[in-house]
């Protein structure tokens, strides 16, 4: 644990930076006001506004993407109440280290004074650490504040999480990177402002696109523009000292959480709704962050059969052959058949009509699994089994008119009549549906539907 070396269960006044910090770390906001980007979830009339003008804080999980100010937040948010602010990380700290922390909160409780346990990544501590910390929680020994950029409904326990307010935390917008970037060049005593420095509208962009909204990748990439600016003996950052600065930022993308999701759908909904543009963009991205490409050709197979279906059934056999080229040449060549097979998905005519039609019969198969086999569906693998009645006027379809038993009931005698299958008008499965009820009709000379009835079925069995 680090206190910062203050008595444990006292409120403290951290130490401002030292002047040879990263910017980011000297920039960093010291009040609410300070913060930007989360007016929403901080600014005036907010719930923890209202609360914080009444001396309260409750225990919260800060929620939102990195760079957002979660940990800036949750120091200001301690600083306001007075109370100890007490960080670990959901990587190195144990079930040990955090009930020592609990028995000094403890103790400054008894005092009169309150701790702020600050769980930096809190979606990655495991459930024995988050039942240690569940009681203090709950008799309010500690105010907990968790940081995570991962949905916490599926990362913290739901005793906890009940436990606590869920603050949504949202990406900066462009306005508030350019906004911090302007503040930063011209603060002189935590900032740059000493070195007189300016920057080129156009390398001004360029670093607010290139941060991701993230407030510390681009006040990092700002120290480093204006750094090789002055090596350069110019007092003017330009668009090649930002692109220096940047390199390679690799996207966003953590293959366990919600960036991994977020993506992938964005991916199959822009495919589903025939978008060859975003299709493309949105693959790119998948590709670009490292993510596996099977599970990418994988979801591009679900959703030739779920969204394509039978309006355009080569869809299907497109998707398992680009499964099957990615397997057989890897990477990078397999993209070329990923993008293919994304642009053909994209421009399909779109079908859902068997995945709701399964949907329906599922539902129907849950409620009537007591209902039997027609007995002439039934095989008559033995004498016995025919003489129970077992295939006893069925008709051979291919010895029918068309090659269709046209009236032959093929459900359970309780579900005459039910339709499960609501066919779509689209491409080939529009030709499909034209031969289909065309071969419904009766045709001259068709022999009568063979449905035995209740009566034949209990004397065959009788016999």
């Amino acid at each position: 644990m680090d206190s910062g070396g203050h008595q444990p269960g006292f409120s403290f006044e951290p130490e401002p930076p030292p002047a040879d910090a990263p910017l980011a770390a000297r920039m960093r906001p010291r009040a609410l006001d300070e913060i930007v980007g989360q007016a929403a979830a901080i600014g005036p009339g907010s719930m923890l506004r209202q609360l914080l003008a009444r001396g309260r804080l409750p225990s919260v999980i800060l929620w939102g993407p990195p760079g957002c100010g979660k940990t800036t937040i949750a120091q200001v948010l301690a600083r306001s109440v007075d109370a100890e602010f007490v960080p670990v990380s959901a990587v190195a700290s144990g079930v040990a280290e955090l009930r020592r922390v609990l028995e000094t909160a403890a103790r400054a409780r008894r005092h009169g004074l309150r701790t702020v346990l600050f769980i930096d990544e809190i979606h990655r501590f495991n459930k024995a650490q988050q039942d240690v910390i569940l009681p203090a929680v709950e008799d309010g020994t500690i105010i907990l504040i968790g940081a995570t950029t991962e949905n916490p409904s599926f990362e913290v326990i739901a005793p906890l999480l009940s436990r606590t307010r869920v603050i949504r935390l949202r990406q900066l917008a462009e306005g508030d990177i350019a906004a911090l970037v302007e503040r930063a060049l011209a603060d002189p005593m935590r900032g740059l402002g000493r070195l007189e420095l300016s920057i080129d509208a156009a390398a001004r962009d360029a670093l607010v696109g290139a941060s991701g909204g993230d407030a510390r990748a681009a006040l990092t990439v700002l120290e480093i523009a204006a750094d090789l600016a002055l090596a350069d003996g110019r007092r003017r950052v330009e668009p090649h000292d930002v692109e220096a600065a940047v390199q390679d930022r690799r996207a966003l993308h953590d293959r366990a959480g919600d960036a991994h999701y977020d993506t992938i759908s964005a991916f199959i909904k822009s495919v589903r709704g025939s978008d060859p543009h975003a299709a493309l963009y949105w693959l790119a991205r998948l590709i670009e962050a490292g993510e596996d490409p099977l599970f990418i050709v994988r979801r591009m197979v679900i959703l030739a059969a779920e969204d394509v279906g039978l309006a355009d059934p080569q869809a299907l056999v497109l998707a398992v052959a680009c499964q099957q080229a990615v397997h057989f040449v890897g990477m990078p060549e397999g993209q070329l058949a990923m993008a293919e097979c994304a642009v053909y998905l994209a421009l399909a005519p779109k079908s859902n009509s068997t995945y709701a039609a399964l949907g329906r019969a599922a539902a129907a198969a849950r409620e009537t699994s007591h209902l039997p086999v027609p007995l002439h569906l039934r095989n008559a693998v033995t004498g016995l089994m025919a003489g129970f009645g077992h295939g006893a006027g069925y008709r051979y379809a291919h010895d029918e008119p068309g090659h269709i038993a046209r009236g032959q009931l093929h459900l359970p005698e309780a579900l005459a009549g039910s339709e499960y299958y609501l066919p779509g008008e689209l491409g080939f499965e529009a030709e499909l549906v034209a031969r289909w009820r065309a071969l419904q009709q009766p045709a001259a000379g068709d022999p009568p539907a063979a449905r035995p009835s209740n009566q034949e079925g209990r004397a065959a069995r009788e016999d």
